[in-house]
């Protein structure tokens, strides 16, 4: 009778024993470096300024047309 049950309790610690846990070996993680973002500029980066000084040139230029009249004109 020994002889059945020795055999059954190997092979019920052998299947309770060999968990998920502990098949693999350890698990080594290395964290990555944070990838450095350089922002490059602009090619139309000249537009706009070049655009707000034609509008400012051509306000001067232009100036105020509008002729002021008196109360006796």
């Amino acid at each position: 009778m020994t002889k059945k049950i020795v055999p059954a309790l190997l092979a019920l610690s052998l299947a309770f024993g060999s968990t998920a846990a502990l098949a693999g070996g350890p698990v080594v993680i290395e964290e990555e470096g944070q990838p450095e973002v350089v922002a490059e500029s602009p090619r139309s980066g000249w537009i706009v300024p070049v655009i707000i000084g034609l509008v400012v040139i051509c306000a001067v230029a232009c100036g105020n047309d509008d002729t002021t009249r008196g109360v006796n004109q």
